[in-house]
C-alpha cells in the first residue's frame, strides 16, 4: 500500500466507530424513545440523529456541565414550555446563550392583556398585506395582535424604571432581574413559567451576544432618548466587558474546577448565540493569553445552514477545532453536526433523555441508589441534583478568581508598529503592480 493511500485511510481504522456493525431493530419492538434512537435509526440522516442522542446521553452520564445556545423564536412559539424548560429543569445545563428577541417574547403570555390577545396559528399562505391591515404580526406560522407588542413595550419600560435597574450591570445580571420580574407577573396572572423566570429560579446565566438587536434593549433606548431630551433620569447600562468575562469565568470553572473537568455544548441553530457560546476559549487563550485552554469536549449541533455557505451558523465542530473552540483530540468521537430543523427533533431528544432519567429514578427507589450507581454508573449524573450549578450565585466569586489568575499571569503585550496617521495627509500611492 502506498504511503499516500495509507495516510488517506488513517482516519477510518478498523476500530473506528465508522466500522461499527449496522444493527437494526423494529420500531414495533422499541420501548422508550431511547430504544428507537439506538436501534431504529440505522443509517443516513437517521444515523446522525442517533449520534446526537448518544453524545447527549454520554455527556449527561459523565456529569459534564453543558451549555446550550439557541437561535429562533423559541419563547414566542411556546417551545420553551414544551421541551427547553423541562431540559433546563434537570440541572444538566449550566448556561444559556440566546437572543434579545427570545427574552422579549418570553414575557407575552404573562401580560395582563394576554387573555384577550392570544398567540395562535396562522397559515403560511396567508395574505400578509391583509394581516398587516388587521394589525396581526406573523412569525412563520405563529400570529398575534400588534397590541401584544405595544403592551410588552409598556411593561418593559415600567420595569426598566425600577430602582434595581438604575445602574451599570452585566447582561446576565440584567436578565436575571428581568426573569424575576417576569416570574412575578406570571404568578400574578396564573401563567405557566417562562424561560427567563425558570433561569432566574435556577440561577442559570442567560447570555445575549447582540443585546442591541432586540426590543428589550430598544425600550431602554426610548428611556435614554427621553433622558437626553431633559426627561427623567435613566441610569441603566449594560456592561458588555463584564458579560464576556463572566462567560470566560464559567468556562474556566467547568474545565478546571468542576468535577468533570470538562464542558460540553448543545447548539441549536446558529447566529450570534452560537458564536458567543463558542468564544470563551479564544478569549481565554488568544486574547487573555492563558495556555492550554480546553475547548468543548462535547459539541452537538443541529442546524439547517449548509456548510458550503461559509457562515458561523453552518460551521461544524471539526472546523471549530482549528480555532481551539472544540477539543482536537476527542472531536471525532464526541461531536456531531446534524442537518435538521431543531424544532422537529428536539422534542423527541428531550423526551428520550427525560425518560431515561425517570427510569433511573424508578430504579433508584426500587433497588437503592448505591446498588444502582454500582450497576449503572451513568445514573449518578443523570440523577444529579436538579438545582443545578447555580452559576449566577457564584458569578462574583468566579469572576474574581479569573481576575486573580490574570493578575498573576500578567497582561498580553500591547506593542505593535502602527503606521502613522500622518501618512493619510499625503496623496495615496498607486497600487502595486500597475
Amino acid at each position: 500500500m502506498s504511503p499516500t493511500r495509507k495516510d488517506q485511510r488513517a482516519g477510518c481504522p478498523a476500530g473506528d466507530p465508522a466500522r461499527e456493525e449496522l444493527v437494526t431493530g423494529s420500531v414495533a419492538e422499541a420501548g422508550e424513545l431511547g430504544d428507537l434512537f439506538e436501534r431504529s435509526l440505522p443509517a443516513f440522516g437517521g444515523a446522525y440523529l442517533r449520534k446526537a442522542w448518544r453524545l447527549l446521553d454520554e455527556a449527561i452520564g459523565r456529569g459534564v456541565p453543558m451549555t446550550v445556545s439557541i437561535a429562533g423564536p423559541v419563547t414566542l412559539s411556546g417551545q420553551a414550555q414544551t421541551w427547553l424548560n423541562p431540559l433546563l429543569e434537570t440541572g444538566w445545563f449550566a448556561c444559556l446563550s440566546t437572543t434579545d428577541a427570545v427574552c422579549y417574547h418570553d414575557g407575552h403570555r404573562a401580560l395582563d392583556g394576554a387573555a384577550e390577545n392570544k398567540i395562535y396559528h396562522v397559515g403560511l399562505s396567508c395574505d400578509d398585506g391583509e394581516l398587516r391591515d388587521e394589525r396581526v404580526i406573523r412569525v412563520t406560522d405563529v400570529g398575534f395582535s400588534e397590541d401584544v407588542l405595544l403592551e410588552q413595550d409598556r411593561f418593559l419600560r415600567a420595569i426598566l424604571r425600577q430602582p434595581e435597574f438604575q445602574r451599570r450591570m452585566s447582561g446576565t445580571e440584567f436578565r436575571n432581574l428581568l426573569g424575576r420580574r417576569y416570574a412575578a407577573q406570571e404568578r400574578q396572572n396564573g401563567t405557566e413559567e417562562g424561560l427567563l423566570a425558570l433561569c432566574w429560579r435556577k440561577g442559570i446565566p442567560v447570555f445575549v451576544g447582540a443585546p442591541a438587536d432586540g426590543s428589550v434593549f430598544l425600550n431602554s433606548v426610548d428611556l435614554w432618548a427621553a433622558r437626553e431630551n431633559g426627561g427623567d433620569a435613566h441610569a441603566f447600562e449594560l456592561d458588555l466587558h463584564r458579560e464576556v468575562f463572566e462567560s470566560c469565568a464559567f468556562h474556566r470553572w467547568a474545565t478546571e474546577h468542576s468535577e468533570a473537568k470538562a464542558i460540553g455544548t448543545l447548539i441549536l441553530g446558529g447566529g450570534v448565540p452560537k458564536n458567543f457560546n463558542l468564544q470563551p476559549e479564544p478569549t481565554l487563550g488568544q486574547i487573555l493569553g492563558f495556555e492550554n485552554v480546553p475547548g468543548y469536549l462535547y459539541d452537538v449541533q443541529i442546524t439547517t445552514a449548509p456548510v458550503s455557505d461559509g457562515s458561523l451558523s453552518s460551521c461544524p465542530p471539526a472546523e471549530a477545532v482549528t480555532w481551539g473552540k472544540v477539543d482536537k483530540d476527542e472531536y471525532r468521537s464526541t461531536c456531531v453536526s446534524l442537518q435538521a430543523d431543531y424544532t422537529t427533533v428536539m422534542p423527541f431528544l428531550a423526551k428520550a433523555l427525560l425518560e431515561k432519567r425517570a427510569r433511573f429514578a424508578r430504579w433508584a427507589e426500587r433497588m437503592g441508589a448505591d446498588e444502582l450507581f454500582a450497576e449503572h454508573p451513568e445514573a449518578r449524573d443523570y440523577l444529579r441534583p436538579a438545582e443545578g450549578y447555580r452559576l449566577m450565585d457564584r458569578r462574583e466569586e468566579l469572576v474574581q478568581a479569573l481576575l486573580e489568575e490574570l493578575r498573576a499571569k500578567g497582561t498580553m503585550a500591547v506593542d505593535y508598529p502602527l503606521a502613522s496617521t500622518d501618512l493619510l495627509d499625503d496623496p495615496a500611492p498607486e497600487p502595486a503592480g500597475r
